[in-house]
């Protein structure tokens, strides 16, 4: 059972679609969706991703613009419950809005409430596609602060005709914020790099062709 801040709960009907009876549940009064959601799915043993509820006719999501949405309820409210099935194990379809549903751009669930919010807030009310998204979203700190260095130097670079060397010196710079750190016991693929010059296991260059042709495998 759960309980709203000033304690008062509400008995309500939840009846799922399909041959089953109504079931009762008490609940706080005031409740967010998703523990709405969660306190029916352990109590009728629902996968809770496949959970769907409907009260006086909407459907409840769970946010809206990033933020938690709260369900007011009175004693004798009756909630209606569909379980979307799974799909059958090797079973495959072919249709569109799956595929296109796989192509929607969504933030993972420990994304932060402002990446959240900003991310509603492009998708509802600017309609910005999917893919603009993902590559916004996809951007790190490192490469959004190169960006806004791109924009703020640019126009002082052409004022003092200094394009080719911004150019390059940008270059340079995603370049070697970009490097990776080598762990213990890794090895570069340019032997030049290594310690003594090491090459990688199976390496075919012309010392290995010198080689081969003394011992007589060639």
């Amino acid at each position: 059972m759960s309980s709203s801040d000033d304690g008062t709960t509400v008995e309500i009907t939840h009846k799922t679609i399909g041959p089953s009876r109504p079931s009762r549940i008490r609940v706080a009064s005031k409740i967010k969706v998703r523990d709405l959601r969660n306190a029916i799915a352990e109590k009728g043993r629902f996968p809770v991703a496949n959970l769907r509820m409907i009260l006086r006719g909407k459907a409840l999501q769970d946010e809206e613009d990033g933020e938690d949405v709260y369900v007011t309820l009175k004693d004798e409210d009756s909630l209606t419950v569909a379980v979307i099935p799974k799909r059958p194990v090797g079973v495959e379809t072919y249709d569109d809005d799956d595929d296109n549903e796989e192509l929607k751009f969504k933030l993972p669930p420990s994304a932060s409430r402002w990446k959240r919010k900003l991310y509603y807030f492009l998708r509802n009310k600017l309609k910005l596609p999917d893919i603009i998204l993902m590559g916004l979203f996809s951007l790190s700190l490192k490469m959004w602060a190169i960006i806004t260095l791109w924009f703020i130097l640019a126009p002082i670079a052409h004022r003092w005709e200094l394009g080719p060397i911004f150019l390059l010196g940008i270059g340079f710079s995603i370049i070697l914020l970009n490097l990776g750190k080598r762990q213990p016991g890794d090895v570069s693929a340019y032997s030049i790099f290594n310690e003594d010059f090491r090459e990688l296991p199976g390496t075919y260059n012309a010392e290995r062709i010198d080689r081969d042709i003394r011992a007589g495998h060639i």
